[in-house]
């Protein structure tokens, strides 16, 4: 179950970082461009539930929107978040949302620009046995 539990691990993380992207925002002038940069990851389990970390740098104040949503397009989370740098932890209830995928959306109000991160688990059985000489 541990390696299970790993290989999940693994999976989301390089999931993350394979999705994590930076926004470069330019109104015409080069000496006011806006930097926005968002990344979710998953950050371990919390009584068996999954906990995720997203974290958004701004360089200015903004407003961000967040919804977790199922594949089937219904809304299992959402809020708005304001502030220039916000990192939140999210704890998943798995019984709620199964195996089935999870998209998240990560809006900003003032950029005017969407991200969507896929959060999907793999569970796999591993039996393993072994034979040890005592004397």
């Amino acid at each position: 179950m541990k390696k299970a539990m790993r290989n999940f691990g693994i999976a989301l993380i390089a999931l993350t970082l394979g999705f994590s992207t930076v926004i470069l925002a330019n109104d015409g002038d080069k000496k006011d461009k806006t930097n926005h940069t968002t990344e979710l990851k998953f950050i371990g389990n919390l009584e068996n539930q999954p906990v995720f970390q997203l974290d958004l740098t701004n360089s200015e104040e903004d407003e961000i929107v967040v919804t977790f949503r199922d594949e089937a397009g219904n809304v299992i989370y959402a809020n708005t978040f304001k502030g220039a740098n916000i990192s939140k932890k999210f704890m998943l209830k798995s019984e709620e949302f199964g195996d089935t995928a999870l998209n998240v959306s990560v809006r900003s109000k003032k950029n005017n620009s969407t991200e969507v991160y896929a959060i999907s688990r793999n569970h796999t059985y591993v039996e393993e046995t072994t034979v040890n000489k005592l004397k």
